[in-house]
């Protein structure tokens, strides 16, 4: 399961995860940036911090997000400040 929190300012929009993204929940969040985008507040962030699990998928959608220009934001010591150095240094397809 994903819980996604959209928190929207000034036009743009920060999204929150928490728990797996992974499976059906990939799509549902790659659904969530879309919907944003056009609706014209697009996410400028994503928020990693409570997020247990990312599959392969999770993974090129985040790239993806990311070379589109949105932020990749985890906590230092979580399992996700690895995955999203990976990104930051364009590792993941």
């Amino acid at each position: 399961m994903l819980r996604i929190t959209a928190d929207k300012q000034a036009g743009r929009t920060k999204l929150a995860l928490e728990g797996r993204l992974a499976g059906p929940w990939v799509e549902e969040l790659k659904n969530c940036w879309q919907e944003s985008a056009a609706a014209g507040e697009p996410v400028a962030e994503v928020q990693l911090n409570e997020v247990i699990f990312i599959d392969a998928a999770g993974k090129r959608l985040l790239a993806e997000m990311h070379r589109q220009g949105v932020a990749l934001t985890a906590c230092s010591g979580c399992m996700t400040r690895a995955i999203t150095e990976e990104i930051l240094r364009g590792e993941l397809p």
